[in-house]
Order: C-alpha cells, then structure tokens, then sequence
C-alpha cells in the first residue's frame, strides 16, 4: 500500500488489516512476542475495540478513515521525546495544509479539531527502564472520511469530508506523515 516512501525505516514493514480490534494493542502483543521490527506499521481499515487516550474508545467503523500505529525502537533518554505528541500533531496540520488547503487545529495535547470539533487523535505510550525510552508505540487515528457518528460522540466529533465535503487519500496522509516524521524523530533520539 505504502509506495511513495522516502524513509530509512518507518513504515517499511507495513501489516494491514480490514478489521481489527486496534492497531496500538496489535503492536503491543507483536512486542509482548518479539516479533516485531523497528518501524513497522499497522494500518487498519475498522478497528471495533480501538483505545483513545485516558482509556476512551476511538470508532473506526466505516472504511477509508485513517487508522494506524507505529513501533519505533527509541533506546534513548526520555527526555529526548518531550513534546513528541504535539509535534507529531503539527506535522499532520502541515500535511493536510499542504495537500488539501484545510487548516486543522491542534487541542493540546493530542487532539485535531475542526469547528470546535474533534477529528483525529495522537496516543503516544512509551515503554520505560529507568531514564531510557526502550520503545514508543504512536496511534494515529483520523476521520477523514466518516459520515455517521452515534448520539453521544455527534456534537463533539466530525470529519474531513463532513466539514469540508472532500475526500481524503489516506495513503498519500501516511506516506507523507512517515516521511516527514522520520526526519524529526531522527533527530531527537540522536540528540
């Protein structure tokens, strides 16, 4: 699916999924079975049990969202990734800025709304042994292209194609995210 790459490493293992119950836990158990390399992405067309953060439920049932997570091999200082997930915020701002002149904006710490209203999310968890990142799973979930929302989410949540009735390519938004993403991640964790 991933063809226009321009990385060393992210996203060049790349597993996708029609269904699953989320991309961050499926990294978590590949971890938990040592059968997981540095980079790898899961993308995910529905995920029905997919986890937000403060452990709240993020739908992705309808296909052509934007779905995915990524195991990233830190073995650096944690100081290193402060500010991580606001970055990793801003580089998707950028894209769909430079791709599809829309401006999202940034709920800090890890939100993207449009109208008061929330799109996409960032869950970044990191794996610790003392000062050191071991490892740092980041989901990444966006409704680009979502239509229906249940009663209790339609007030405070949209998409994409609801606020600006375009359609998304995902697949240009993740090749583009794990391009520019590498670079900046690159640097922090040499630091």
């Amino acid at each position: 699916m991933l063809e226009n790459l321009e990385t060393d490493f992210i996203g060049r293992k790349e597993i996708f999924y029609k269904e699953i119950d989320s991309t961050q836990k499926e990294i978590w158990r590949r971890i938990e079975n040592k059968k997981i390399e540095d980079g790898t992405i899961i993308i995910a067309d529905i995920q029905n049990n997919a986890i937000g953060t403060h452990g709240r439920v993020w739908y992705t049932d309808e296909e052509s969202n934007i779905a995915f997570s990524i195991y990233l091999k830190s073995n650096c200082r944690v100081s290193n990734l402060n500010g991580i997930t606001i970055e990793i915020a801003q580089i998707l701002v950028n894209i769909f800025k430079d791709k599809y002149n829309i401006k999202l904006e940034i709920k800090e710490p890890n939100d993207l709304v449009v109208n008061n209203k929330k799109i996409g999310g960032i869950l970044t968890e990191t794996k610790l042994n003392g000062e050191t990142a071991k490892y740092m799973v980041i989901g990444i979930g966006i409704n680009t292209n979502k239509t229906k929302f249940n009663k209790e989410i339609c007030d405070i949540a949209s998409s994409i194609k609801k606020e600006f009735g375009i359609q998304v390519d995902r697949q240009i938004i993740i090749e583009e995210f794990c391009n520019q993403f590498e670079k900046n991640y690159k640097e922090k964790i040499e630091k």
